[in-house]
């Protein structure tokens, strides 16, 4: 298949009719005629060789062929919007409100310290951050981003990872003087250890520990269940109890020796941190900006 303009805007069109759902809706977002989007489709499909979309009067589906191709040319999107985005800020103003909804551990650790760097770099940039546990109606709530650790639940947003982080098991070196330190990690089991809640589900985390494709599982005790990851952190640096917790935001206590990684040589766990947002048509260069902040940060 050759790459020309009109290809590009066949795969726009397609993008856009994944993500609203209906021709109708895509034709709305990108300003286009339904019969336009169409055709538009019709003349991908036929490029492709491959039929994307199951249509009825009332319906669109994607196929299977169709929602394989969505996820191979995703990364590709993602690449080019990296690319056009740093072109584009630089020549767009960026005003008005940014509301954003946001972990509260990346907000209070990572974010908060590094703010009056954002909020300097673009001075006419009104920004509304809300910190929640959970990503709620995203819409219906009135954000236009979301920054949130975890896996992605099934969901009609935009879901672009902007990092993985290792997950540390970890305690101080006077619970260890205490307590002696655990050789393996079934050896938890005689040790008091920190449960952290799922906001998604309400129930504890699986203690977890992955090595080159072994995963086990250990069943770990403890009388201290936490939903916040500050607290995480100071309960555990009290020497209470043991915990896991995540390299990013953490990984600096383990290098000034107030914490000890217990088990490096299981450092295959990883918990990732997502930005959400409605829609990959077009989105406001505050959004833009916004993100390629986080993802400063996240590098750094």
């Amino acid at each position: 298949m050759i790459f020309n303009d009109r290809t590009f805007d066949g795969l726009s069109v397609f993008t856009a009719v994944v993500e609203s759902g209906t021709f109708a809706a895509a034709a709305e977002v990108i300003n286009m005629s339904p019969p336009g989007v169409s055709r538009a489709i019709a003349r991908l499909e036929k490029r492709l060789g491959i039929r994307l979309f199951d249509r009825t009067t009332r319906a669109v589906a994607l196929t299977v062929e169709g929602k394989e191709f969505y996820r191979q040319i995703l990364p590709l999107l993602v690449a080019l919007e990296d690319v056009t985005s740093t072109a584009s800020l630089s020549t767009k103003a960026v005003t008005g409100r940014l509301r954003v909804n946001i972990d509260p551990f990346f907000s209070s650790l990572i974010l908060g310290p590094q703010l009056e760097t954002f909020m300097s770099r673009y001075p006419e940039l009104e920004l509304d951050l809300v910190t929640s546990d959970r990503l709620g109606d995203m819409i219906g709530d009135g954000f236009d981003l979301a920054i949130r650790f975890g896996v992605p639940r099934n969901s009609t947003l935009v879901a672009r990872k902007l990092l993985e982080t290792r997950i540390m098991t970890v305690a101080t070196p006077a619970y260890l003087a205490r307590h002696g330190r655990p050789e393996t990690p079934q050896a938890l089991l005689a040790h008091t250890c920190i449960h952290f809640r799922d906001p998604e589900t309400g129930r504890p985390f699986e203690w977890e520990f992955h090595r080159k494709g072994e995963v086990i599982k250990v069943p770990v005790s403890g009388r201290l269940t936490l939903n916040d990851a500050r607290t995480l952190h100071e309960a555990c640096l009290s020497g209470h109890a043991i915990a896991q917790m995540m390299t990013f935001g953490s990984g600096e206590l383990v290098k000034k020796g107030q914490l000890v990684d217990l088990f490096p040589d299981w450092p295959d766990e990883r918990f990732p941190l997502y930005a959400y947002y409605p829609s990959r048509i077009n989105p406001a260069a505050r959004t833009r900006c916004f993100l390629d902040f986080i993802l400063e940060l996240a590098k750094g």
